[in-house]
């Protein structure tokens, strides 16, 4: 049994892929860009043979990203949906699936078109609703979601309690750890069995890739995401991966300045007449906010923050969730999560507190 990585993220991120070049020992990995590799003879199959199987660049990705979240191992993949998707192939036919009536769109575009495919079916509950979740508990769910916080409204699930009873129930449990990072939650050390990620966002942090990763902590669970990966088509590129991991040398220091930021913006906003509503939980980069006055004019008094729909980047994102990140989402199930057609949601990057809080008097200024 390998002994537990105790070193920070920092020290992970910082010396992930180290002395890993043999030939040239280079400090930094080289790309290895081959699509496939070269065999000894045609009965000895390489370590490494073709590059959708494996590649050197995907290796210490996911090495880097299983040192974070106490991982085995996993998959390094082409987005952040491909990760949920592969985690769906881990079910049998038909499965009955739990996930947060709040979840990202995507995730929620993925399981809906799922099953009105027939392929599983989903059951959207709030994961604070305790007789909700007792009730889908009994329902017999081969897999639990959990997204926590939840986006966009930011809402904390006990991830020990919620997967405590899922795997009780004989579910699987998955957890999106997008928003909050390793750097700030483990899911596998709180029970889980699998941790998602949208790689596309805080881990890369430079707003210029697509990635997904999907992670577990049983050795038998890795082989078969390992094997889906593969056979499915749904591996990251070997440049993603190396861009990947350049990026995630410095989220700890980006997720602690964001995160400061994202406090002296919401601690600002909480001043402020002009909001009505006001989500953030403590920690993390990310808030989410209602204006008592008309966000469309709210949004053209702005000239930093930027109208666009991700997050955990290096530069202050705000978007409309309703109609940008959520517009899958029919309206009566937007109304059932809370999601208000108003609501704005603040990815906070790297720039100045002040300046970021500058735009958005702006923003409140053009209200009127």
């Amino acid at each position: 049994m390998t002994a537990p990585d105790t070193r920070s993220a920092a020290t992970i991120v910082a010396s992930a892929g180290v002395r890993s070049d043999p030939g040239y020992g280079s400090l930094t990995p080289p790309l290895f860009a081959s699509d496939t590799y070269e065999w000894p003879d045609a009965a000895t199959k390489p370590a490494y043979d073709y590059s959708r199987t494996v590649n050197p660049n995907r290796a210490l990705l996911i090495e880097a990203l299983a040192a974070l979240e106490g991982a085995a191992g996993g998959a390094a993949t082409a987005s952040g949906q491909s990760a949920v998707l592969l985690a769906t192939l881990l079910l049998p036919a038909g499965a009955r699936v739990v996930a947060p009536h709040d979840c990202y769109g995507g995730t929620y575009r993925l399981l809906s078109g799922l099953e009105a495919d027939g392929k599983l079916v989903t059951r959207f509950v709030d994961m604070a609703d305790d007789a909700a979740f007792d009730a889908a508990m009994a329902w017999g769910p081969a897999l639990v979601w959990i997204e926590t916080p939840s986006n966009p409204l930011l809402r904390v699930t006990d991830i020990a309690r919620r997967a405590g009873a899922a795997r009780a129930a004989g579910a699987l449990v998955c957890a999106d750890n997008t928003v909050m990072t390793p750097c700030r939650q483990r899911p596998l050390d709180l029970g889980c069995d699998l941790v998602m990620h949208s790689t596309t966002k805080a881990l890369n942090g430079h707003a210029d890739l697509f990635g997904g990763a999907l992670l577990a902590k049983d050795s038998a669970l890795v082989e078969r995401i390992e094997w889906w990966a593969n056979a499915a088509g749904l591996s990251a590129s070997a440049h993603e991966c190396w861009q990947t991991l350049r990026g995630l040398r410095t989220l700890p220091l980006r997720i602690e300045r964001m995160e400061a930021s994202a406090r002296a913006v919401h601690a600002w906003l909480a001043e402020q007449p002009a909001i009505a509503a006001l989500h953030y939980p403590g920690d993390g980069f990310m808030l989410s906010f209602e204006l008592a006055g008309d966000a469309a004019a709210f949004l053209t008094g702005l000239n930093l923050l930027t109208l666009a729909s991700s997050l955990g980047g290096y530069a202050t994102l705000i978007c409309k969730p309703s109609t940008m990140t959520h517009r899958g989402m029919p309206p009566e199930a937007q109304a059932e999560a809370g999601i208000a057609p108003d609501l704005l949601r603040l990815s906070v990057g790297l720039e100045a507190p002040d300046d970021i809080i500058a735009d958005l008097a702006r923003g409140i200024a053009a209200l009127g």
